[in-house]
């Protein structure tokens, strides 16, 4: 029998000028995204970048609000995939990189935590992927009167408690602080 080994990609969600701008503790989540980041590069965990574009709109390629954050530590020559949906998986060359490098498990950080992080990692979860969903390393904004009100906190917090709970058919699903994640 074949013993499987478990490969880790670290996946950093649409940390970008634009989309964390008003978003909770972005100093916090991206320092420990860049501590994620740091570990992953010393153990050679693969990384992926995603970057949400928007035609007219602050989102348009190359505009300042689609530039990553300025504080993110993008390494040189680390992919960086394109997408135009929620999900990180529509449309992108997402999948063939997390196959390409043999991954089985994602660790899913960035913005905005209901909307692209959210998405992302529920069709990871569809995709086959394992999700840890690294509750202290994303970020979103309070939602506007239209959506109640929320916090940006308890937003954060709702999504967290979601992804502890969930269950999907031979996947495993953890909710884990930076300091608690294992490369």
């Amino acid at each position: 029998m074949t013993e499987t080994r478990e490969r880790t990609a670290l996946l950093v969600i649409d940390v970008q000028r634009g989309v964390v701008e008003g978003a909770v503790d972005i100093p916090g989540v991206i320092g420990r995204i860049n501590g994620l980041l740091e570990r992953a590069r010393a153990r050679d965990v693969p990384i992926i970048f995603v970057q949400h574009e928007e035609p007219d709109s602050d989102l348009a390629h190359g505009s300042d609000g689609w530039q990553f954050a300025d504080d993110l530590d993008v390494g040189p020559g680390e992919p960086i995939v394109a997408k135009k949906y929620r999900d990180s998986f529509a449309d992108t060359n997402l999948e063939q990189l997390l196959k390409q490098s043999g991954v089985t498990r994602l660790l899913v950080t960035g913005s905005q935590s209901d909307y692209c992080v959210q998405t992302s990692a529920l069709s990871a979860l569809q995709h086959g992927y394992d999700v840890t969903l690294v509750s202290d390393a994303h970020t979103t904004c309070a939602t506007g009167p239209d959506d109640g009100d929320i916090d940006g906190a308890s937003v954060i917090e709702f999504i967290n408690g979601h992804f502890a709970t969930l269950g999907y058919p031979n996947r495993k699903i953890e909710v884990l602080a930076t300091s608690d994640v294992s490369l």
